[in-house]
């Protein structure tokens, strides 16, 4: 039998799309991508865009939600979901991004990655020639915002004209709200003492996918965030990697901030609260907030899988030529 030789494909003429901060989606995008996630949450199996493809999900932060939801979205795919934890890769012993991303891709149809700095996730993507996926970094948490504007969708139908308030510590989860949610037409207002506000870059990097009503407005006063709120979402107050040295200090400083029953009852009547997890009642929210009445939040960590899925079936689409 005549050997017919494989015929290498042009991946240089292919279109591979990465979700680093969620500035890459245009808004009819994100807008289409949150409709798809809610119909993949009536009925879970009703995608199998991951039908033989593996997706390699690099851990080097502990993680609950984020590697439950991706290892079960992969596999509701259709998928096979790769667990890798950082100490298990050459990673851990000096091996660059630039060389894991160059070897993955040879694997693995998209590569997600939970880490601490965030100019590693921008390499392996500089270098991947698959999807790359942001699932946390110190700076963004853009698969988190998804989670929350579905939430907000679920309650409030059209996300555009919503006013959402972050109070607390200005960090990652703060910064991919910023992003996200202006692109979405949301309002979103921060407040945090000014040693803990947002980045400037962050702040930037908002004002300029903003699309309809969206916005930023930063604040130190958080019952001036809640004015009006539909929402009002807070974060831990000491993060991983954060210095323990300056733990009580931070603790002492955003005690004004801590999402409860009166800054709540401050926002809207029909107001919600919103916590990515995970939660340390009556530190950051109190016990009343948390599991009471007007808690979305278990919805919101439910809503990471839905999401999560509907991005993965974007994103690993057929490439287009």
């Amino acid at each position: 039998m005549e050997e017919v030789p494989c015929e290498k494909p042009d991946y240089d003429a292919w279109v591979t799309r990465h979700f680093l901060t969620g500035a890459e989606l245009t808004a009819d995008e994100l807008h289409t991508l949150l409709d798809r996630a809610a119909e993949l949450k009536n009925n879970r199996l009703a995608s199998q865009a991951l039908e033989g493809k593996s997706v390699a999900l690099v851990f080097e932060q502990p993680s609950t939600r984020t590697r439950v939801s991706f290892e079960v979205g992969v596999a509701e795919l259709g998928g096979t979901p790769l667990i890798l934890r950082g100490d298990e890769l050459q990673l851990c012993r000096g091996e660059s991004p630039r060389d894991t991303a160059m070897v993955l891709s040879r694997f693995v149809h998209m590569i997600g990655i939970r880490t601490g700095d965030h100019a590693p996730l921008e390499e392996l993507a500089e270098h991947g020639s698959v999807p790359v996926v942001n699932m946390l970094t110190r700076d963004h948490h853009p698969c988190q915002a998804l989670a929350d504007l579905l939430t907000l969708k679920e309650r409030f139908g059209d996300l555009d004209g919503l006013r959402l308030a972050y109070v607390g510590d200005g960090n990652n989860v703060a910064a991919s709200l910023m992003v996200l949610g202006a692109k979405a037409g949301v309002e979103v207002a921060v407040a945090t003492p000014p040693d803990l506000a947002p980045t400037p870059d962050a702040i930037a990097l908002a004002e300029s996918v903003r699309e309809g009503s969206g916005g930023v407005e930063i604040v130190t006063d958080p019952e001036a965030a809640v004015a009006g709120a539909h929402a009002v979402y807070t974060d831990v107050w000491v993060s991983m990697g954060d210095d323990p040295s300056v733990a009580s200090d931070r603790r002492r400083s955003l005690q004004p901030y801590r999402l409860d029953g009166a800054l709540l009852g401050a926002a809207r009547p029909d107001a919600v609260a919103l916590h990515c997890l995970p939660a340390h009642p009556d530190e950051e929210i109190t016990a009343e907030v948390l599991y009471g009445d007007r808690s979305a939040i278990w919805d919101q960590a439910e809503n990471r899988l839905h999401a999560q899925k509907a991005l993965m079936e974007l994103l690993c689409s057929d490439p287009t030529p």
